[in-house]
């Protein structure tokens, strides 16, 4: 249990949230959502200690445990990977070193055998005997194979370090756990891991996740930073995200009745507990939307970026052929073989096991790149947009964000352009942030109006209002979409169809991605597929 009171942080003049006044109990996951720079991995850092709160106090209860997602990947460098989880539990920890340094003495006393004898006691109560093989079955389930338990980190890569110290942070069952942003550099099959072991945990877990199907499916609670003030709700983002515009909705139609109000909300409550107990959090834990008072949804203070996608012209019924593509990138094979038509109305996600592999189709897709055998054909009728994972090319320019759109528009006036900007339009866009970047690249495809977008990771960098927002206008939009994504409700919602691409050739299906990634006989084929020789 974490007990928070009067808490206030404060940088400067600049307040971040304060009379904050919360109590996280065991048994729930508070999923912590914000704009980006609200504050959220600030809150998860008072909380742990690692920055001083301005004002107030954080409390756990008596003998409760803290863990915390570690950031520094170079940390434990020099130790093994088993002792890296394993440190996870520092009490533990500590006394397995005590342990050993006292039976490694050559003049062991009586007095070091009681103290011994202590440790072991302690060794035991606290599950001791089975912490390596605990520590290994965490391994395993977040990836890390066997044959690397014994390495030291140093050895390891990026994306398996980030792992290691995923288990460490959940070793030991910890009573008060806090994860900012655990999803980053895990595969969907880890990702599923880590939803089903979080569902089902019995201590507090506070959350920061861009990752919005990871989050509804792990979070009881949604806990809200916004506008200096951090609020909680029960529920999980998409059924806070739901319940506030219906909520903002009501708050519009001044004439409507009380009481029709009041059912309307009453029957969304109803409608969406019934969808939230085939989730996995409910196996476990309080139906607790059942139990919410409507009086407690309230309309969200949140603004939402207008992301509108038009089109100058419908497209014909020729979209795009592509026949025996093949890209091999300094002597390493990433696809070949790739032969598809896009058909209008498909909205397509490319996946594959090697991220360059995906870029690189949609390089060469959007004109930026060439193959090294194959062809590629656009329908006459096509005007494409594209947004590449990377940038930055675009702003190596002292101009100010206004002026910088200017260069992809015919209309320059400032009336037109503002419509497609926010409030600091006179900003130098070479001090810009990756999610300011990232909205002036939709600006550019916004006025271009397209009526084909080729989008790489178009959720790199945002927030989950401008995710929500880009998501949201993807469903609607009624052109083709050709995408990269690691969102899996971006995927799910805006994609009917899927396309992976291997060294050795490609799966193509008309399915929901849900669907996709939960069928054997796929994923069975997708594993023949890479494993080929």
């Amino acid at each position: 249990m974490i007990t928070v009171s009067n808490l206030e942080v404060q940088f400067g003049k600049r307040v971040l949230f304060k009379d904050v006044n919360l109590k996280f109990t065991p048994g729930n996951c508070y999923g912590v959502i914000g704009a980006n720079g609200a504050g959220k991995s600030t809150f998860l850092k008072v909380l742990s200690g690692d920055v001083d709160a301005t004002r107030g106090s954080v409390s756990f209860g008596p003998g409760e445990r803290l863990s915390v997602l570690s950031q520094d990947h170079y940390k434990h460098d020099e130790c093994t990977v088993l002792d890296t989880v394993l440190m996870g539990h520092t009490i533990l920890w500590d006394i397995i070193q005590q342990k050993n340094e006292l039976y490694s003495k050559e003049d062991f006393s009586e007095e070091d055998g009681l103290r011994v004898g202590d440790l072991e006691e302690q060794f035991s109560e606290m599950d001791g005997w089975n912490a390596e093989s605990d520590a290994a079955n965490l391994l395993s389930g977040l990836g890390i194979k066997e044959n690397l338990h014994f390495s030291l980190m140093k050895d390891l890569n990026a994306k398996e370090k980030v792992r290691v110290l995923l288990a460490q942070a959940l070793f030991g069952k910890p009573d008060n756990l806090l994860l900012d942003e655990p999803t980053n550099d895990l595969d969907v099959k880890t990702i599923m891991w880590l939803e089903n072991y979080l569902a089902n945990y019995e201590n507090t877990v506070l959350v920061v996740s861009h990752d919005r199907h990871f989050i509804d499916s792990i979070s009881t609670h949604t806990l809200d930073i916004d506008y200096a003030d951090i609020n909680l709700f029960a529920g999980n983002y998409s059924f806070w995200y739901a319940s506030s515009q219906l909520a903002s909705r009501q708050q519009a139609q001044q004439n409507k009745k009380l009481e029709e109000k009041k059912k309307e909300l009453q029957e969304f409550i109803q409608r969406f507990s019934a969808n939230v107990a085939k989730s996995k959090q409910t196996t476990s834990r309080k139906k607790m939307i059942e139990k919410l008072n409507i009086e407690e949804i309230k309309p969200s203070m949140r603004k939402y970026p207008g992301i509108i996608f038009s089109m100058e012209r419908e497209p014909g019924t020729r979209i795009l052929a592509v026949d025996g593509l093949s890209k091999t990138i300094n002597g390493e094979k990433l696809f070949s073989n790739i032969s598809f038509t896009i058909e209008k109305g498909d909205k397509v996600c490319f996946l594959s096991r090697e991220p360059r592999a995906v870029t690189a189709l949609l390089e060469i897709l959007a004109g930026q790149d060439t193959a090294d055998s194959g062809m590629i054909e656009w329908g006459i009728t096509i005007k494409k947009a594209y947004l590449p994972m990377n940038n930055t090319g675009y702003f190596n320019t002292e101009l100010n964000i206004i002026d910088w759109l200017a260069q992809f528009s015919n209309d320059t006036s400032e009336l037109y352009l503002r419509g497609y900007l926010g409030e600091e339009i006179y900003k130098k866009v070479s001090v810009l942030s990756g999610g300011e970047k990232m909205r002036c690249m939709i600006s550019r495809m916004m006025i271009e109006e397209a009526n084909t977008l080729v989008l790489d990771s178009p959720t790199n960098h945002l927030d989950l209002e401008s995710i929500q927002a880009f998501n949201n206008s993807l469903v609607g939009y009624k052109g083709n979409v050709l995408m990269s994504s690691h969102d899996h409700e971006f995927i799910n919602t805006v994609a009917n169809r899927i396309i992976e691409i291997t060294p050795n050739g490609m799966i193509d299906k008309y399915t929901d991605y849900d669907d996709y990634i939960t069928n054997e006989k796929i994923q069975e084929s997708i594993e023949k597929l890479y494993n080929k020789k």
